[in-house]
């Protein structure tokens, strides 16, 4: 049960270029997570979660302002959307039709193109049941945007319990079929953000096999097993301990950029990761519902833009364990399909859960 201390506020985080007004939602509850929301981008702005020694420290990256966030090409804490990673030469055959999409990587498309749901203002409100606190965020995508067909609505529902756990849920509708593939782009650092790199950070993935990359850093369409490559974490290592090892795959991502294959993943909530940090005792756990899961060790962050307190990001100053279908998917047929028809919801769960260990 929700206990009377658990609450949301929200109090004004400045206005957007074009004088639209962003709100900050935070949320409490007695577990001791603070989670701060902003209805610019879905964003996660904060998490506060305790150490093995009860001190609670903010454990993903982010910006002290709205305008950095505007300006901000690493989408920090966003929501992804309508498709997560790449997609090839900015274009894809939907039912006879080829649509084009904005290339924003060079001649690819990326994370749902130059103004994806990540640059977006949601519509936004702060709830509260019997077991859980949260936000609850709509977002309206008209048809033609960024090149996608048909108008699609969003939803998204970040909420915190008192077993120590975010939960992500998202839900869409679409009137015309199109590709959706939604993540939640947080970067973590278990040791707190600003700590300085997460290479010390031990990760497990439960994931026997990856989705290779070619030298655009996407998908070839194979899968491949991850047994002697530094690509196997299904038993625990350190993020830092082979990701400069000389392998074809992490020279051409710059380190971890891949997408694993999560085992036993049916539709039910199956375990992606757990990550460790010695230092503070943090455990994360992640579960979801989605067939895969990007490992993203933050190989492009080079602070350009001062994070929170004027913390410099640079390369590995986080990690993004971002659940989500595969790249490329619309153009890949012997990947779990993306697209969403008109009559069908999608629905999809994601929940990071944090403990503690000695």
């Amino acid at each position: 049960m929700t206990t009377p201390s658990a609450h949301t506020r929200q109090h004004p985080f400045g206005r957007t270029a074009d004088g639209r007004e962003v709100t900050c939602f935070t949320v409490q509850a007695a577990a001791g997570l603070r989670l701060e929301v902003l209805d610019y981008g879905a964003v996660v702005r904060a998490l506060r979660v305790p150490d093995r020694d009860g001190e609670a420290a903010d454990v993903v990256l982010g910006y002290d302002d709205l305008e950095s966030y505007e300006r901000d090409p690493f989408y920090l804490g966003a929501v992804i959307g309508r498709s997560a990673n790449r997609i090839r030469d900015a274009a894809f055959v939907l039912d006879g039709k080829t649509y084009q999409l904005t290339a924003n990587d060079g001649p690819h498309h990326l994370h749902g193109g130059a103004r994806g749901f990540g640059k977006a203002v949601w519509r936004a409100r702060g709830f509260r049941d019997a077991r859980r606190v949260g936000v609850v965020l709509e977002h309206a995508s008209p048809h033609g945007e960024e090149g996608y067909p048909g108008n699609l609505h969003v939803q998204v529902t970040y909420s915190i319990s008192d077993a120590g756990g975010l939960a992500v849920e998202y839900r869409a509708t679409t009137d015309h079929p199109t590709p959706v593939n939604l993540t939640q782009h947080s970067y973590f650092n278990l040791a707190g953000e600003g700590a300085g790199d997460v290479l010390a950070h031990e990760l497990t993935v439960d994931a026997g096999v990856f989705t290779p990359l070619d030298a655009s850093h996407l998908p070839t369409g194979a899968l491949a097993p991850v047994a002697g490559t530094p690509l196997d974490f299904r038993r625990p290592h350190r993020i830092g301990a082979r990701i400069r090892a000389h392998d074809a795959q992490l020279r051409m991502a710059g380190g971890y950029d891949h997408t694993f294959v999560l085992e036993g993943a049916s539709g039910g909530m199956a375990c992606a990761a757990r990550l460790f940090d010695p230092a503070s005792g943090r455990v994360l756990e992640v579960l979801t519902t989605e067939p895969g899961m990007q490992l993203y060790s933050g190989n492009f962050l080079d602070g350009s833009l001062p994070g929170k307190h004027g913390h410099r990001y640079g390369p590995c100053a986080g990690v993004c364990l971002e659940t989500q279908h595969f790249p490329d998917a619309p153009n890949q047929p012997g990947f779990p399909s993306t697209i969403l028809r008109p009559g069908d919801e999608l629905r999809s769960r994601t929940e990071f859960r944090f403990s503690t260990q000695p």
